[in-house]
Formats: C-alpha cells, structure tokens, sequence
C-alpha cells in the first residue's frame, strides 16, 4: 500500500512539473523566447496555478494514477487525453468567464491552445515511458529471432504478448497471403512475405523459431507452413492452438506450444452459432456422466464457457474429478462446479443425483470404450454402455430433463465388436424414448478424437519415447479423427438444434491412414522413420475393422443447418423387440454367460458382424 501510494505521489508530481514546464514553453514559443515581464511575473504564474488546480483533480477523478505503468493501454492514453481536454475546457471557461483579473485580461488565447497540447504530450511521455525502454531494450536483447506465420489478429496479439513480457524471444518479421498487408509494419515488426516464403525469409531474418498464429485456419494450411519451416531447416517450430481451444478467445505467448499431430491431421475450422449456444445453456443446470473422460472432461470445459448456472460433473474416478473440478473452478469462477463419484449403473445413486440438483441438460459420455477390452469382457460393455444408459436415460426423462444428448461413436455403424453394438443398443435405446414425455433425446455419433485417453495417438507417442518400434495393426486401416475440442463444440452445436429422436452425425473430414499418422508423429519428434524408428504391423484385434463407417447401408443423412453436422435417415426402430432384448442381456448378467450376451446383441442389432 505504501508503495502504490509513494508511485502516486511521484506521478502527481510529474504532472505538476510537466503542466508548469508545458504553460512556460506556451508563453515560450509565443513571444519567441521574449516573455514580457507582465507575463512572466503575473500571468504566467497564475495560469500554472490554475492548471494545477483544474487539471489535477480531474487526473484524481478519472483513475489516471491506478494503472500498470508496465502495461498501459491505448485506452489509457484515451482516458489521458479525456482528462486534459476537460481540464483544458474548465481553465479557458474560468478564463472567459473572469475577466475583471488583470492576468486573465491580458492572457494571449493562443497560450491556451499550445499549453494544451504541450500538457498532453508530457504527461502521456511519462506514461508511455515504461513501455518504450521495455520495447527498445527488447529490440537489443539478441534473444531468439522468431518469424511468426499469420498477421491477423492472433499474430498481433501475440506479438504484443511477446513485446510485453518474453525478454527471451525477439519478434523478427510476419509473413502472411494478404497481399494487402506485405511491406506493412506490425508494432515495429515488418510483414516481409507471404507463407511460400518462408524459407528465404527464414534466411534473410537468421530465424531461430517460428510460431503459427493462424487459429481459425484447417490442418492443410498448417501442414503447409510446417512443410516449409522444414525446408527452412527452422530449429523450433510452435502454433498457437485452434479457437476452440482457446476458451476465452484472446491470445497470449502462454497459448504457444509445440506443433502437435492434431495440428497437422485433425484441426478443422469449426463455425458455431453462439447465439443458439447460448439460448441452450445459459443459465442451465448442466449433468455430464463420465466428466473425468476425455469427451465428458472438454464438454464441461466448453459448456463452462456459456456462462450455465451449474455444471455437475459424475464419474467413478475421484481424482479425475478432483483434478478437473480444480481446474474449473479457477477458470470460470462464475460457474457452480459440483463433484459427484458415482457409478452410472447405480440406479439409486442416479435418481438421487438427479433429484438433488434437477438438471436440465445432460450430456451421457459415460461408456467403456476400448474394443479390444470389451471383446474379452462383453458382461462390461453391456453393463455400462446399455443398462448403465438405459438407467440414466429413463431417469432423465421421468424426471423432466429438457435434454438428453448421448454421445456415440462411429463403431456402432454396422459394429463387428461387442463395443460398437453396445453403442448402437445406446443410440436405440435413445430412439425408443423420444416422443414419451417432455424430454429431447439426441444421440451425436463421431469417430475417433485425437490424443484422447488411451487412444492411439498416446500409445504411439509413448512407443516413440522409447525409441521404437511402433506397432500398427494393418498398412491399410484407416480413421476418422478429429481433435477434442472441435467435437465437443459440434456436439454441443448438434444438441441445440436437436428437436429429440435424431442420431446427428459430425462431418469428420477425410478418413486418415493410421501408418500416416505414426510417420508424421515420428518426424515431428525429429526422428526419421524406418531408420531412426522401426515400424512393426500386428495383425488386426478381435472387433477391429479396417475402415469405420459414419452409415450403415440403410442410412442416408439429411443436411441441417450447420454444414459439418447431418442428421441419420434411421430405419424404424422395433419397441418391443428392443424390450425383449434389453430383458434378455439383464438375464444374461445375472447368469454370467458371456456367449448369450454376445447372441442377444446379435438379435438387437442385425448389422452386427
């Protein structure tokens, strides 16, 4: 306290002695240097005065001595420049209004004007001061020379991030494909190209590092700046994340990190209808099964961004839990985080969750997932992905839940294993509900989201640490992938539109070799495959196919408004035979009998191979 209050006398001050030596250079330069006694004994005096008395009050008044002197802003200087104009206003007022003093009667108007400007120029000086030594001294830091790819709006947020605060790295140049914006200058830093440029800029400049800032941009444009930036032979190449990841939208160089698979394989633009987003959650009390999951981990992320009044996060892992409400609560503090450690098949734990807290939304991302698993453990996957669905979905919908969303995948698509057909009895189950009371039930069916728990994207990655080799079932087999964030928020975008009974299906884009995959993991770990790293092909797994589908053969879609979601044209769903089967795998748990589960779930689902 009495340091802030020792910088606020020195400012105050500063601005005393700036707006004295700003009238005396006004009296200055208006008598060329020969100020007549009369004014410089009396009107001089005077008018120094009664600046003080005008202008600083209103300093006072508009907060000017509560800034970081470290990071003032443009809106500073505004509220600067507000400051003398009315202190200014308020001096020539007493002047024109008091004209029976000898000093205001002999005051040439013009001294006015010049002492104006003067006073604003030298107190926005000493305001400025810190943020000019910072920039010259980065300027001359000889820190690490980064180009940074994209002079947007995120490349200049970071540059400003950079300039402010990362002594470490010195901002050497731009390059972006506006030609509108080559030759410009960015806060002192030259656009000098376009991205095909980059390995000639890359040598004119001496880059060390290059930083993406393209956020909005598709895979395909980053895969081609870091195409580049090889060819350059750039040491260190990082991007910024996609918008979805960055929740709050503002950039900063803490966004940064190394270029990722995801980046180059996955990222895809995602345009979103806030408006309907928000009409969906605001103010909503929000229940998200399987939250310490990935999907259920990045869904409460998300959703927490528009602003719902309560996100209830459920999952049988208490750390997971604990970590992720942690994080929640020191990110969107406006939001009421609460934790429940439940399993999804405890009927009475549900209800009581239920009951207690009265969701409107719920968001069912509790499953069992890894096929191989499920193969040796069908009783598992049936417990869970179907009864554990059935429990919760019926509990929605007798309770009074708005909306019910069920997140799928693309394995229940004519699934050859036990996992997939568990998730196409899930989808079912969701079908046959809808229409029976006040509640939407909609199901979202995606393939694969990178680096997710325990997916393909880890293990690869941990087998790289190690130096080798990486195991890949099949040459050919291929995927849909698409990164967290970017399913999450098509989720979220598909669940608002959802009028209940759809199965919505998210545009993946193109399926991806796995081997591609593993190469370009490889070299963006600065190794070279099949010398550096070994790769080995296993044969597929029990349940495993070569390719996913989005449809089964009976399927078509039908567009909606957003253009990367679709809705299934679903065959018509069997009530009672879904009734009986769901009786059938109940008996076949409680008898144990892996082989009759496996039978039942061929009945339900006929595509099931």
């Amino acid at each position: 306290m009495t340091q802030r209050i020792s910088r606020t006398l020195l400012f105050l001050f500063g601005d005393a002695l700036f707006i004295a030596l700003a009238f005396f250079l006004a009296f200055f330069l208006r008598f060329d240097g020969m100020i007549p006694a009369v004014h410089l004994y009396l009107t001089l005096p005077v008018m120094i005065v009664l600046g003080w008395a005008a202008i600083l009050p209103v300093f006072l008044w508009a907060r000017l001595y509560s800034f970081s002197w470290r990071h003032v802003s443009t809106r500073d200087v505004l509220v600067l420049w507000y400051a003398v104009t009315g202190g200014f206003l308020l001096i020539t007022t007493i002047v024109v209004s008091v004209q029976g003093v000898r000093a205001f009667a002999e005051l040439p108007r013009s001294t006015l004007l010049v002492g104006y400007v003067l006073t604003f120029f030298f107190t926005g000086a000493i305001r400025m001061a810190k943020r000019i030594a910072q920039h010259i001294s980065l300027q001359n830091a000889g820190g690490v020379r980064v180009l940074i790819v994209g002079a947007g709006d995120a490349g200049e947020q970071l540059l400003r991030s950079m300039q402010t605060g990362q002594k470490k790295y010195t901002p050497s140049c731009f390059v972006d494909d506006d030609k509108r914006k080559q030759g410009l200058s960015i806060h002192g830093v030259r656009v000098a190209g376009t991205v095909p440029d980059i390995p000639a800029v890359a040598k004119q400049y001496g880059i060390q590092e290059m930083i993406i800032a393209m956020p909005s941009a598709p895979s395909s444009a980053i895969k081609r700046a870091v195409e580049l930036g090889r060819q350059a032979q750039i040491e260190t190449m990082k991007v910024l994340p996609s918008l979805g990841e960055i929740l709050d939208g503002k950039v900063s160089f803490a966004d940064v990190r190394d270029v990722q698979v995801q980046d180059l394989l996955g990222r895809e633009v995602v345009s979103l209808d806030t408006d309907a987003l928000s009409r969906f959650l605001r103010e909503k009390i929000v229940l998200i099964t399987g939250a310490a999951g990935s999907i259920g981990s990045e869904l409460a992320r998300q959703v927490s961004t528009f602003a719902p009044s309560v996100i209830v996060l459920l999952d049988q892992d208490e750390s997971g839990i604990f970590m992720l409400a942690q994080e929640l609560n020191e990110r969107f503090s406006h939001v009421r985080i609460i934790s429940c450690v439940g399993n999804i098949t405890d009927e009475q734990k549900i209800e009581r969750v239920f009951k207690q807290w009265q969701p409107h939304i719920v968001f069912h991302a509790a499953a069992y997932k890894h096929v191989p698993l499920m193969e040796a453990d069908p009783a598992e996957a049936v417990r869970t992905n179907i009864l554990g669905t059935r429990i919760v979905a019926e509990i929605a919908g007798r309770l009074g839940t708005e909306c019910f969303v069920y997140i799928s995948t693309d394995k229940a698509v004519n699934p050859t294993s036990v996992m997939g057909a568990t998730k196409r009895v899930g989808e079912m189950i969701c079908q046959e509900l809808s229409g029976k009371g006040g509640t939407r039930f909609v199901a979202v069916r995606f393939g694969n989201v990178l680096d997710s728990r325990g997916n393909v994207v880890a293990l690869f990655r941990e087998q790289i640490k190690r130096g080798g080799p990486v195991k890949i079932t099949d040459p050919e087999m291929k995927r849909y992938f698409m990164t967290n964030p970017e399913a999450c928020l098509l989720v979220m975008q598909a669940s608002a539109m959802g009028k209940g009974g759809e199965i919505f299906v998210l545009d993946m884009g193109s399926p991806v070799k796995i081997v591609d995959l593993a190469r370009e993991m490889v070299r963006l770990s600065g190794l070279e495959a099949d010398r550096d790293i070994q790769f080995i092909f296993t044969g597929m797994r029990p349940g495993e196919k070569l390719f996913e589908e989005m449809l089964s053969a009976e399927e078509g879609t039908s567009a909606t408004q957003h253009q990367k979601i679709f809705i299934a044209k679903l065959p018509p769903l069997d009530a009672a035979l879904l009734e009986k089967g769901l009786g059938h795998l109940q008996e076949g748990l409680a008898g144990a009998e892996s082989q009759s589960l496996v039978d039942t779930l061929h009945r339900l689902v006929p595509s099931y191979r």
